[in-house]
Order: structure tokens, then C-alpha cells, then sequence
């Protein structure tokens, strides 16, 4: 089949595009999976091509003229920079919501204690242990005991709990978790602390909370009456954990249940084990026992699990936002470049002229953008750790972990993830302006203003 001279010149520049754009489709995929040391390798193969290679010294060359004009076009240069600090900022800012939200509860319990549930419940609030059930728990094999021989555990009763938000409005009224605890609590929780007044007595209508807890909600402070549900509790000590139990509020079991009708029942049952390897010996004791019907799992991996669902959707979120953010920086980034490259076309010209072949151009001016991009992308991730790293905020009550006041975390892996988007973004930006100027033709770029 044979196609007319224009006829067929447009459909080899399609055909070339659409190969263009499968070939950046499959490189940017490529570069979401790349490793810290892929990357770190392939730019030193790159700087090795510049330095050692002649079309790599005439990229260079072309690439040192263009820096030296961008204070020139320093108007249109910041438009790349600031659109894509802003993509960076954002993404790095919400992913870091997600990162300490996550480590909150992975940082909640241990791998020597186990928690119990019901079988099939899919957390302590929606599972109900009977009394008899907690007697055939403490005296499983594998259940650590003190000096008086006495198993080390604690049947839990978890509610939720509305106090008044503090700094909202008079009637704004918030969710918190209340836990019921046994004996055995404070030592299943060594890294629990008190801070301000004293623990409950037992039997007593007290409560000590979180300091997380303290943050959100008005009238936690020690020697206060607050009313939960149809009674009214002293608060009488205020405690840090560094993790998810920071946002509860705790009171004696046998109070609480008994506040919110639960008889003897208990949501869980937390038990310290001689060590980590004696879990499975305790879950099998458990589970073969025809009395009871249980699910079992690490403190650990429990509260682990639970980070999972919210983490996952903070990430789309994070994801999504950027991505829609990442698309207007590079469309800033192309009208950016290829003015660039209209300013720069008799240069480009006179330099394929004397020698200089497409790929030293299109290097060039894709190191530009990219140069534009890293600055861009270490400008936001250094305005997001310095705002957001440690910023405290908290999530809405759910059904399985309550309301829980956490940090946001920005960590060097975030910082990365940000650094490569902006790359990326740079990349793209750079690209079709790129190869615009190395197919440029001579005489028509000379004739260009």
C-alpha cells in the first residue's frame, strides 16, 4: 500500500507519537518502582555519559547555555518551580497523614502480649467474651505470671463515649473511646505512664485519660467531673502511652460495665504471655478447646490490622490529589518549554548546524526542566516537613478504633517518594519540547525570532 508523500509523513508522526507515549507510559512505571540505589546508579551512569562521551559533552554544553539564561526567564522558570513545590508539598503533606496514622497503632502493643476476641469479630468493640470464657483464657498454657502467681491479664470492656470537642461550640460534642481495664492493665502496658494525678481506684467511679484525649476534649483535666453516659466520673490522673492508647479514656471494668449494662461480660481479654515464642503454644490452647470460640492474635498485629483500611484510604486520597495536582504542573511545565525552546530556536538552529546532533538538544533541554523540577520538588518537601512533620490531628470515630489523635510523620522514604514525582512531573514537562527542538528543521528554526 503506498500513502501520498503528506499522507503518509502524518502518519509516521503519529505512529511516532503514539510511540512516544507508550514508551513514557512504561519508563514512569518503571521509575515508580525504582529503588533509592536504581537511581542512585543510573545517575552516575548519566554523569559518566556527560563527562566521557562526545554527544554527552555537547549536552552538556547546550545544558550550561540554558542555565545561564534562566535568570532571564525567571518569570516563567518559577512557574514550573512553584507548581510543582505546590504537587510535592501536597502529596508529601498527605501520605505523611496516612505514615502516622499507620505507625500509631503499629507502635500499640507487642509481640509477648495477646489479645482475644470473640471468633469473628472483626474488632474488641463489635466481640462480647463471656465471664466463663476469660477464667478459661487466664489459665491457658503459655499466660505469664507474677510473683504471686497470679495470671497476668485483663478482661477489657471497650464503649464509645461523648464528651465536648474543646475549642468548639457549646452543644459540639465528640466521640472517645472509654476502656474498662483489669488488674493486670498496667503491666501488660509497661510503657504507659502516669503524668498529672493518680491512677483509679478500683471499684470507684474514676478515670484517668490520655494526654491525646486531654488535647481534644474539654473538662479532662485531674480533680474534673465529666458525665458519661447517665453517670458522672472524676477524672483523676492523666496518662501518656506514645501510641493509640493515648486517645482513651480508661476506668475500672467492673465500673464501666456495669455503668453501661454489660453485666460480666467483657469485649476482650489482653494477656501477657511468658514470651513472643509462647504465642503460638497459647493460640493453640485456645483454639482446640471446645469451650470456646475465639480469635487470637498478637497486641501488635492486632492493632496493626486495624491501621490497614484508613491507611490505604489516606494514600488513594494522597494519590489522587497529587496526580490531579501533577497534571497542571506539567502542563505548566510544557508551555514553560516550549516557549523556551520557540526563544531559543535560532540557537538551537545554529548549533545543529555546526554539528550538534538531536540527542545533545533534547538532553539539554530536559536537564533544564528537570533541574526546575528537583528544586521544585526539594522547596515542597522541605515546606511540608517543616509544617506538617508532627502536626497533631485526629481521625472521626470509627467502628473498630474509636476517635485517635495522632502525628503527622514525614519520613526520608516520604521525602524520596515527593523527589521522584517531581522528577517525573520534570520529565514529562521537558520531553515534548524536547523533541520538538531536535526535529526542529535548520532552515526554519534560522528564519524563527
Amino acid at each position: 500500500m503506498h500513502w501520498p508523500a503528506a499522507e503518509g509523513s502524518t502518519v509516521m508522526k503519529f505512529l511516532f507519537n503514539v510511540g512516544v507515549v507508550l514508551a513514557l507510559g512504561v519508563a514512569l512505571w518503571i521509575w515508580g518502582k525504582a529503588p533509592w540505589y536504581a537511581v542512585i546508579a543510573l545517575a552516575v551512569l548519566f554523569v559518566a555519559w556527560l563527562i566521557f562521551s562526545r554527544r554527552g559533552q555537547q549536552a552538556a554544553s547546550v545544558t550550561g547555555v540554558g542555565i545561564s539564561t534562566l535568570r532571564q526567564r525567571l518569570g516563567s522558570s518559577s512557574v514550573v518551580i512553584v507548581g510543582i513545590a505546590g504537587v510535592v508539598g501536597v502529596l508529601v503533606a498527605l501520605l505523611a497523614m496516612g505514615e502516622g496514622y499507620s505507625e500509631t497503632l503499629r507502635k500499640t502493643g507487642s509481640d509477648d502480649t495477646a489479645m482475644v476476641l470473640r471468633g469473628g469479630s472483626a474488632s474488641e468493640v463489635s466481640s462480647v467474651m463471656s465471664r466463663d470464657s476469660i477464667v478459661v483464657i487466664n489459665q491457658a498454657a503459655g499466660v505469664a505470671r507474677d510473683s504471686q502467681g497470679k495470671p497476668i491479664t485483663s478482661g477489657e470492656i471497650v464503649v464509645a463515649a461523648n464528651l465536648p470537642v474543646k475549642g468548639g461550640a457549646p452543644d459540639e460534642e465528640g466521640s472517645v473511646q472509654l476502656r474498662g481495664v483489669g488488674d493486670g492493665a498496667w503491666a501488660l502496658r509497661p510503657n504507659l505512664k502516669i503524668i498529672a494525678g493518680r491512677k483509679f481506684q478500683p471499684g470507684m467511679r474514676e478515670l484517668v485519660v490520655g494526654q491525646g484525649a486531654q488535647r481534644q476534649f474539654a473538662g479532662l483535666e485531674p480533680g474534673r467531673e465529666v458525665k458519661l453516659g447517665t453517670q458522672t466520673w472524676n477524672v483523676v490522673g492523666v496518662f501518656a502511652s506514645g501510641d493509640a492508647l493515648d486517645s482513651e479514656i480508661w476506668g475500672d471494668g467492673d465500673v464501666v460495665a456495669e455503668a453501661y449494662r454489660r453485666g460480666s461480660s467483657r469485649t476482650s481479654v489482653v494477656v501477657k504471655l511468658t514470651d513472643a515464642k509462647a504465642f503460638d503454644t497459647f493460640k493453640a490452647a485456645l483454639v482446640g478447646d471446645p469451650r470456646l470460640q475465639v480469635d487470637v492474635d498478637t497486641t501488635l498485629n492486632y492493632f496493626s490490622k486495624q491501621s490497614e483500611g484508613m491507611s490505604k484510604v489516606m494514600r488513594i486520597m494522597g494519590m489522587t490529589v497529587g496526580t490531579i495536582m501533577a497534571i497542571g504542573a506539567i502542563f505548566g511545565a510544557l508551555n514553560t518549554m516550549f516557549a523556551a525552546v520557540a526563544a531559543r530556536a535560532r540557537e538551537i538552529a545554529t548549533l545543529r548546524a555546526i554539528g550538534f546532533r538531536g540527542m545533545p538538544v533534547v538532553v539539554a533541554v530536559m536537564l533544564e526542566t528537570m533541574l526546575l523540577a528537583l528544586i521544585g520538588g526539594l522547596i515542597g518537601g522541605g515546606l511540608a516537613w517543616l509544617i506538617f512533620n508532627g502536626w497533631t490531628a485526629s481521625t472521626l470515630a470509627t467502628g473498630t478504633t474509636g476517635q485517635l489523635a495522632f502525628t503527622f510523620k514525614v519520613t526520608p522514604g516520604l521525602m524520596w517518594e515527593g523527589l521522584k514525582s517531581a522528577l517525573a512531573i520534570g520529565f514529562v514537562g521537558g520531553l515534548f519540547p524536547a523533541l520538538r527542538a531536535a526535529r526542529l528543521p535548520v532552515t526554519t528554526a534560522l528564519r524563527e525570532l
